[in-house]
């Protein structure tokens, strides 16, 4: 079968692996598209240090069930259309013991610290599937992108009463935007391209700055009468964003990181104290977020066309990767048709 491997960083080239085979309490996956994530360019560029050399990217993932293993239930069935839930859990860490189980330290993430979904067949155990017949292939693609800005708001605690700033309108960002605005929260999009604002409106947004035209600070003020936001969510992953968001912050507020910036951060602990801000970290998504991203999906609301920038072939993928990490601002999602 075909499998896109980034071999060595900036080194991507088709192989031909063998089709694997369902074992027992796994679903054999026939691929219909993997969306390219920010892990993946940072795979691709050599600085994710997570992830070993070569290595099979992709964990966003739209796929149809070929075929059934052992001691599957009896609800999952070939030809059904499904997503994945792409981490791993030991069951016994800090974090599963509290039932956080995308905080799992010893997680795995599909095309991370193991071989991902950009290949045409994978296995996975049938505990990771999520079917659902009305949303179409391209949309199933995109539900585990919007599902890590879902679980952010989750973790700000986010309510109608709140004036909510997110830092970066990418898939991520994009996500946090459409849960906080369901929430009945004012939604702050801040970015430095103008398009993706302009997709930020269109899902959500109260307000929209482009940090790069516009000072920032002062339309802030303006907007919140003078306080700054409840919560803020990072998902730029700049260490300019960091430093800015506790500046910004109300008192009392709330910081959550999503984002990794590529070099440490240092952070005013005066504002920190001073304000008395929660800074909060927010990883991957939980199965509550995935069902929330998909009842949303199902409104019809979501522009799906406009948040796909293209759709390549496999063999496109070198090519697709290499422009998106020469021009990332203007890259909103590159799905993989297989």
């Amino acid at each position: 079968m075909k499998a896109i491997q980034i071999i060595t960083p900036e080194n991507i080239q088709i192989a031909d692996r063998p089709a694997p085979i369902a074992g027992k309490g796994e679903v054999l996956l026939k691929i219909n598209y993997v969306g390219f994530c920010g892990s993946d360019l940072s795979t691709f560029l050599g600085k994710n240090p997570m992830v070993e050399y070569p290595r099979v990217p992709g964990h966003e993932i739209s796929a149809t069930i070929r075929s059934i293993g052992e001691e599957v239930p009896a609800n999952f069935k070939a030809g059904q259309a499904v997503t994945v839930v792409p981490y791993t859990n030991c069951g016994q860490c800090s974090s599963c013991r509290k039932g956080r189980f995308n905080a799992c330290r010893y997680n795995q993430t599909l095309g991370v610290q193991r071989d991902g979904a950009m290949q045409e067949f994978i296995t996975v155990p049938w505990q990771k599937l999520i079917s659902d017949d009305r949303l179409s292939a391209k949309e199933l693609a995109m539900v585990e992108p919007l599902t890590v800005g879902f679980h952010a708001i989750d973790r700000g605690r986010v309510t109608d009463i709140d004036t909510v700033m997110i830092f970066g309108c990418g898939m991520i960002g994009s996500g946090a935007i459409m849960r906080a605005s369901l929430r009945g929260a004012t939604v702050i999009a801040v970015d430095i391209d103008d398009q993706k604002l302009e997709l930020a409106y269109k899902i959500g947004a109260t307000h929209v700055i482009n940090s790069k035209t516009t000072n920032l600070h002062e339309v802030l003020l303006e907007i919140t009468n003078g306080h700054g936001p409840d919560v803020i969510i990072e998902a730029a992953g700049n260490p300019f964003t960091y430093q800015s968001a506790l500046e910004e912050a109300a008192f009392a507020a709330r910081v959550v990181c999503i984002g990794y910036a590529k070099n440490d951060v240092s952070l005013a602990t005066k504002l920190w104290v001073q304000k008395e801000i929660d800074i909060l970290g927010s990883r991957n998504a939980t199965p509550s977020d995935f069902e929330a991203v998909i009842n949303y999906l199902k409104q019809g609301t979501f522009p799906l066309d406009e948040m796909i920038t293209s759709i390549i072939e496999p063999e496109d993928s070198a090519a697709a990767v290499a422009s998106w990490a020469a021009n990332p601002g203007q890259v909103m999602k590159i799905l993989v048709r297989f």
